[in-house]
């Protein structure tokens, strides 16, 4: 969608709301809108009467744990992460399992929902476990259908009913896996982000566990298909094949086997220009490369394609030949913003790398100089690091990128004293350091910099808000380290890739057994960001959450510690009534003054950690709703504010 600065808020304002019921501001796609803004108009809720807001109703998921098959380890329900749509005054949402609920959006009263009973086939092989961030929707203006991609299938429902429509595909799915390049084991192919619907064609990309490293395992081919039939239109391959474009660097012929590079985040649309943007992942063995010599196309690269075709429009990698599991984690906001006295239409991509990569649209030219700047090589043996890495000129990373001894942890001589003992024990340097046999401290770590949920932009002030953590990771390559399948000599031992202090209990804290982790280095841990993207520099940065399991540590009993912060993946959501409400990733729920980044109101969410995105929308009767997802496992509820009246 591109929009100018006034005349397109107008514009987006319009698309959300009815013309049957002029009250009601719609969330019709789990981003906000195609082009991933995360912002509302709305303007109900304030910064004036935000302290009003009380929880006005709740749903719980209801998912438990379940063994599958007799002996079978149980089937666990992750955290709770999705961000509705909400079409009318019926919200659609999707579960950790992958089940669909239509619910009242002003009650919270289901009105049906879906089991696809994905859990059957067992515990999936990615970090997260069971775990899905939402739903699509299509209509043809007289009925309309729900999408959902549970692992490898791709379900469409009758949103009246919640029932799999026969004439999709088989009985109502189609079989994500039946045409790919190469036949594949089915328990690898996972999905967490939703579909895309542009026209009449539902576009899916795929997860695959980063512990799944062997050859010719599952590869990332990003799919679509028709709407009304299920039938295939097209398929893009992110790893080149023999002939394609970009195939040459995968050299000795390791386009045939690697996997991987997969679209596991959700992707965005330029409805206008028919374009949808990937932000595309790493390749097999996330941190040794020596068996994938070269820059390895697509793999941690924005890709703009043609939606109706598949047909690859422009590309920018940010990392070539990637070891540090820099995937791309975001959708790439698409955002309109003033470039010498004109409106530009560009694209900010969120990276791990603590960088917003911010393009032109249509060409996929840099906006602002990107120079390829020298970086460290490596000495693991058959390793080949790129010997530059892009770096962006502004905006500046919105969290660290090295970390120097004076950033350990000091809160304590004898804290101090074992963080240095830590700090020396391995390499360090500035980012793109690579992973290292004697074990390399890396921030940003596998979580960011940004993570999936991180970015919000604000279309009138032209602010993008993102949310930053810095927690560092230990990457240390060895060879043979046995994991879930393994076909090459070299990887990195992930098992003690976190990276924290320990001090015996002896060393005057008596009542602290055993030993208990802290952070390696001091806080903050998590940050909001504000950047002006018509001039990419900072207009405020403030620490975001806190981590109230270090403020009880014994350790620290009776310290005064600052602002903590929390790491985590996800960001907010801003609206129109200059609030960004945002976790971090954290057990509080907090409305930021878009000004400055100050707190005007927060609120405990009794399941736990709100890990996703809330979401803003209001009803035919005229009130806003403010809905988060939180908690998770056996404890999953979606809880929805609204102002005390």
């Amino acid at each position: 969608m591109t929009i100018g600065r006034a005349a397109g808020v107008f514009a987006l304002a319009a698309l959300h709301a009815l013309p049957a019921a002029a009250q009601r501001v719609e969330w019709p796609v789990p981003s906000g809108d195609p082009g991933a803004m995360r912002w509302s108009p709305l303007t109900q809720v304030n910064r004036e009467n935000v302290g009003r807001l009380e929880v006005a109703w709740t749903w719980q998921t209801g998912e438990r744990n379940v063994a599958a098959a007799p002996g079978q380890k149980p089937s666990r329900p992750g955290l709770f992460q999705t961000s509705p749509v909400v079409i009318g005054d019926t919200m659609y949402l999707s579960t950790p399992y992958a089940a669909v609920a239509a619910l009242d959006a002003s009650t919270g009263r289901q009105l049906w929902k879906y089991d696809p009973e994905v859990w059957r086939a067992g515990q999936p092989s990615n970090g997260t476990g069971f775990v899905h961030r939402g739903v699509a929707t299509w209509t043809d203006g007289k009925s309309r259908r729900v999408f959902i991609n549970a692992r490898w299938r791709l379900v469409a429902l009758d949103a009246a009913t919640g029932k799999p429509i026969p004439s999709f595909g088989e009985k109502g799915e189609v079989d994500l896996v039946k045409k790919l390049r190469r036949p594949v084991n089915r328990l690898h192919y996972t999905n967490t982000s939703p579909p895309v619907v542009f026209g009449n064609v539902v576009i899916v990309g795929n997860g695959v566990g980063d512990r799944l490293r062997y050859p010719n395992d599952v590869p990332g081919d990003v799919q679509a298909f028709d709407v009304r039939t299920g039938q295939r239109v097209w398929s893009f391959r992110t790893i080149p094949d023999s002939g394609e474009y970009g195939w040459k660097t995968w050299e000795n012929g390791s386009y045939k086997y690697m996997g991987h590079t997969n679209v596991w985040a959700p992707m965005s649309l330029d409805a206008r220009r028919g374009l949808v943007f990937l932000p595309v992942s790493t390749p097999t063995n996330d941190w040794y490369g020596g068996d994938r010599k070269g820059d390895n196309l697509f793999a941690e690269s924005v890709v703009a394609l043609d939606a109706r075709t598949g047909r690859r429009v422009w590309h920018y990698q940010v990392v070539h030949h990637g070891l540090w599991d820099y995937d791309l984690p975001a959708p790439p906001v698409l955002a309109t913003i003033s470039w010498k006295g004109k409106p530009r239409d560009v694209v900010a991509v969120p990276s791990k790398t603590a960088w917003i990569y911010v393009l032109d649209r249509v060409t996929g030219k840099p906006i602002w100089p990107i120079p390829e700047r020298p970086v460290p090589q490596s000495d693991v043996p058959g390793e080949r690091t790129s010997p530059t890495q892009p770096m962006p000129s502004r905006p500046a990373p919105f969290s660290m990128q090295e970390v120097t001894e004076k950033d350990l942890i000091d809160y304590t001589p004898e804290l101090k004293r074992r963080a240095l003992e830590i700090f020396q024990k391995y390499r360090t340097g500035p980012i793109f350091t690579p992973p290292s046999m004697q074990g390399t401290i890396t921030i940003p770590g596998s979580i960011g910099g940004a993570g999936w949920g991180s970015t919000a932009y604000d279309p009138e002030s032209h602010t993008l808000f993102v949310k930053g953590t810095n927690n560092p990771a230990l990457y240390r390559v060895e060879k043979g380290i046995p994991n879930d399948t393994i076909g090459y000599d070299y990887t990195a031992d992930l098992v003690h890739s976190g990276l924290g202090v320990t001090v015996d209990p002896d060393s005057g804290a008596a009542d602290h057994a055993p030993p208990e982790q802290l952070p390696l280095i001091k806080a903050p841990y998590g940050t909001m960001t504000a950047i002006d993207m018509d001039t990419g520099e900072q207009r405020w940065q403030v620490t975001l959450g806190d981590t109230p399991s270090m403020r009880a540590h014994p350790l620290l009993r009776g310290i005064s510690l600052p602002p903590l912060g929390v790491a985590g993946a996800v960001g907010g959501t801003v609206t129109k009534g200059g609030l960004i409400f945002a976790t971090g990733g954290g057990t509080v729920l907090y409305a930021l003054d878009t000004r400055d980044g100050r707190v005007v109101w927060q609120h405990a969410l009794p399941a736990g950690r709100g890990y996703s995105n809330p979401i803003t929308y209001r009803t035919a009767d005229g009130t806003q709703y403010l809905v988060i997802a939180t908690g998770g496992g056996e404890r999953a509820e979606l809880v929805a504010f609204s102002l005390r009246k």
